[in-house]
């Protein structure tokens, strides 16, 4: 009996009632990590600490390698261009928060099976790069023209189809200046680590990390709408398995605190003392600029407007927030959320759907305020 690509590549499903977290769900949280919440206080996050999220395997690219990106299809003038070459063309610098589009996933009821992410698949860094519309210009696109088609070297198989990683844009956002997309090779002010695309990526500001395609080797410009895997099959809001579901496109608005005082090893639980205590975070979106973010500590019963610091110029990247809390002895939940200019709050009951995608239900932080008093 012949072996398939399906012997090695499981088919969607959703976590049955009561279902732990699988083997298969853990190996992947130990290759993919997110942010340490405590990192949300570094305006740009250190590479280490930026969250990875790898399809496939991190591509070997050793220092002596010729890498060479194409830029071909409906163009007048195929480029066929090193990184030396890129580097020929202005430099910009865009300071850009990214997050997986899974993140939040494991919080729904059912769960998606796949990446368990809670609430910190997001960071924020200085990307360097050429305005992907320069090398689109130089190539000539010619008239027809609908999506631009972006291929990483990551190779492998999901769900039963062997790929390599591919994403694309409308033909409007690619050539577009808001916002303004970037071929970048250097990540706050170094080449791009490995686990960050190295030597190349796309970056999308505004939408989610599926959009970033790393370790960029094509540019393709296609008279058709792109209908590849991490497409039309991943990547999609959908309620059932035969629904055709809406793309995952933009980051939905989304505020998170870090935990103030000090974490319990195993539980997380924070534990702080008596009277004031400082609370922050940073909030974003990727549709509209936040406008407002609120904090509760009573699990959301109340709310009162945090203080929200200026963008500094900032549009994609997130903003920091902060407030104060009187704690009093007892046990409290501490949540945020964020609202942006186009009114779309975080919800305080997560609408589901079969992926996990685009969650942004929001951040609750267990707290156990120690009555000085009762120590010992």
């Amino acid at each position: 009996m012949g072996h398939r690509l399906d012997d090695a590549s499981a088919p969607a499903r959703l976590a049955a009632p009561d279902e732990g977290i699988g083997r298969d769900e853990l190996a992947l949280a130990t290759r993919n990590h997110g942010l340490p919440l405590e990192a949300l206080r570094y305006d740009v996050t250190p590479p280490g600490l930026h969250y990875v999220l790898t399809h496939y395997d991190i591509p070997y690219v050793p220092d002596d390698t010729e890498w060479q990106l194409t830029v071909g299809g409906l163009v007048h003038r195929p480029l066929r261009l090193t990184p030396a070459d890129l580097r020929a063309f202005p430099q910009v610098t865009t300071r850009v928060t990214l997050e997986c589009a899974g993140n939040g996933r494991a919080l729904l009821t059912p769960r998606p099976v796949s990446q368990p992410w809670l609430v910190e698949a997001v960071g924020t860094a200085d990307w360097t790069g050429v305005p992907l519309r320069l090398l689109l210009e130089q190539a000539g696109v010619r008239q027809g023209a609908v999506d631009v088609v972006f291929t990483g070297t990551d190779h492998g198989v999901e769900r039963g189809v062997e790929q390599d990683y591919q994403r694309a844009l409308p033909i409007g956002t690619a050539t577009g200046t808001e916002p303004e997309v970037l071929v970048a090779y250097a990540m706050n002010g170094a080449p791009l680590p490995p686990q960050h695309g190295r030597p190349l990526r796309l970056v999308v500001p505004g939408w989610y990390g599926m959009a970033h395609v790393k370790w960029l080797r094509e540019v393709t410009v296609t008279d058709t709408e792109f209908t590849g895997f991490q497409q039309s099959v991943a990547y999609r809001l959908r309620q059932h398995p035969g629904d055709e579901g809406e793309p995952v496109t933009r980051i939905v608005p989304r505020a998170l605190l870090v935990p103030p005082g000090f974490p319990d090893f195993m539980s997380r639980t924070r534990v702080v003392r008596p009277g004031p205590v400082p609370l922050e975070g940073r909030a974003w979106s990727g549709r509209a600029p936040v406008t407002r973010v609120e904090v509760s500590t009573d699990a959301g019963q109340t709310w009162q407007e945090a203080e929200l610091e200026p963008d500094g110029g900032h549009r994609w990247a997130w903003r920091h927030w902060r407030s104060t809390w009187t704690a009093t002895p007892g046990e409290h939940t501490l949540t945020a959320r964020a609202t942006d200019a186009d009114g779309h709050t975080q919800p305080l009951d997560q609408p589901w759907n079969r992926g996990g995608f685009a969650v942004n239900l929001v951040q609750r932080v267990p707290v156990l305020c120690v009555d000085e008093d009762a120590q010992g």
